[in-house]
């Protein structure tokens, strides 16, 4: 009967450690969290001691961490990707004939840009040079 209680408090401890996962501030602190709670919950269950708790609660802490930064990391090389791409992308706008316009973005190479079609114009492209392949 005191396992079962045990486990009980073990288990609901575990829950309401989910309520402080909110506040951490990148996939790897959740990770190590998350891990924690779950490993302390199993080593609890698994040898029913409090070093079997604390074992858990390190390796589970540990592997989510681990998770949670290559998460991280992955998170911050697309974001730079992203930002590469906006800071190598010159928008140009063109008006057409019946004055609507459009823009056309235009990618940064090498010393010129390269058009939405593939051309490649080697320096930035007034708009009159765009109008007849994107305007009309």
């Amino acid at each position: 009967m005191a396992k079962s209680l045990m486990t009980i408090v073990i288990l609901a401890g575990v829950s309401s450690g989910f309520i402080f996962v909110g506040g951490c501030e990148s996939d790897a602190q959740t990770g190590a969290a998350i891990g924690t709670l779950a490993g302390a919950g199993i080593g609890q269950l698994a040898g029913g001691s409090t070093e079997a708790t604390l074992i858990g609660a390190a390796v589970g802490g540990g592997a989510g961490y681990m998770i949670g930064n290559e998460q991280d990391k992955q998170k911050a090389a697309a974001e730079r990707d992203k930002l590469r791409e906006e800071i190598n992308t010159v928008m140009v706008k063109v008006t057409n004939s019946n004055g609507s316009i459009i823009q056309v973005p235009l990618k940064k190479q090498g010393v010129g840009y390269v058009g939405p079609k593939g051309e490649y114009y080697d320096n930035l492209p007034t708009e009159d040079q765009l109008r007849p392949v994107y305007g009309f």
